[in-house]
């Protein structure tokens, strides 16, 4: 018979302690290693005469990889809060920028959202109205703006806003791990000054202007896997938000219109990367 000696609980609490210290410590130096990493790409960037810091395509992936492999007792918000905001800090030493953010219907809720992307190193800057956002964007050298991508009643077809080569452009669309009890599960759009490279064009987006509603546009729109996103009355009549899959958004978007027996010309209005549902562990197709 073998003799077993007791289990002493404080001495086994004592040794978890030290490996939780060890892992806290090693967590934080690969935090400053990513540092001096990002230091050496900002000198290489200059060397190269610069470029955007945004990089939503990288972004998405790095999310979707993360998403993928997360397992355990901690809790999914709380990885993809640490990653988001571990990306959009290291962004802004790259290159400092702030969040305008649309709280017309609500700040807390906005806030919150605001926060979870992009934590509290990126300064925050309350706007009312979608199209006060765009214009702080639009006048910002590289700023970024939030917006609801349901808008109310009175906001009219702020997309328009959107439109022309040096225009704002939609960029990503957060959050983009989607599952039903999210913390911060707003749909938004996150709008910037147009991308020169590393957009994301998995969904692309289009406006088109309408002089009257036409009832076979619904289903001419979905035969081409697209969705009607933003309907709004304006001085010409209807302004439409279009969303169509990537990269020949264009092309279905025209056969959808031309399907409905409408002859006017869809104008791009940007792009993002198709949301990730957790609970298929897959990429929708829109």
């Amino acid at each position: 018979m073998t003799d077993t000696a007791p289990i002493d609980p404080q001495k086994m609490l004592a040794e978890l302690r030290v490996d939780i210290d060890r892992i806290d410590a090693q967590v934080h130096r690969l935090l400053m290693e990513r540092g001096e990493i990002i230091e050496r790409l900002i000198a290489v960037k200059a060397r190269q005469g610069g470029g955007s810091a945004f990089r939503p395509g990288r972004e998405a992936e790095m999310m979707r990889r993360l998403a993928e492999r997360h397992e355990g007792i901690l809790p999914l918000d709380t990885v993809e809060s640490i990653w988001r905001i571990i990306i959009s800090t290291f962004t802004y030493v790259q290159a400092k920028y702030s969040i305008h953010v649309d709280v017309s219907a609500g700040d807390a809720a906005m806030r919150d959202s605001a926060r979870f992307h992009f934590g509290f190193s990126v300064p925050f800057v309350p706007h009312h109205g979608p199209r006060a956002v765009i214009a702080a964007v639009a006048a910002a050298s590289g700023d970024l703006g939030l917006l609801r991508v349901t808008s109310g009643a009175g906001d009219g077809p702020w997309w328009a806003d959107l439109v022309g080569a040096d225009a704002p452009k939609v960029i990503a669309r957060v959050p983009f791990v989607e599952r039903p009890d999210h913390p911060a599960g707003i749909p938004l759009y996150v709008v910037a000054r147009p991308l020169a490279e590393a957009a994301a064009r998995d969904i692309e987006l289009f406006t088109v202007r309408l002089d009257r509603w036409r009832d076979a546009l619904p289903g001419a729109i979905e035969r081409e896997g697209g969705s009607l996103v933003g309907n709004a009355a304006s001085d010409y009549g209807l302004s439409l938000l279009l969303s169509f899959p990537g990269p020949e958004g264009a092309a279905r978007a025209v056969r959808a219109l031309a399907a409905a027996e409408v002859a006017a010309a869809p104008a791009p209005v940007g792009s993002h990367a198709a949301p990730f549902d957790i609970a298929r562990r897959s990429t929708p197709n829109l």
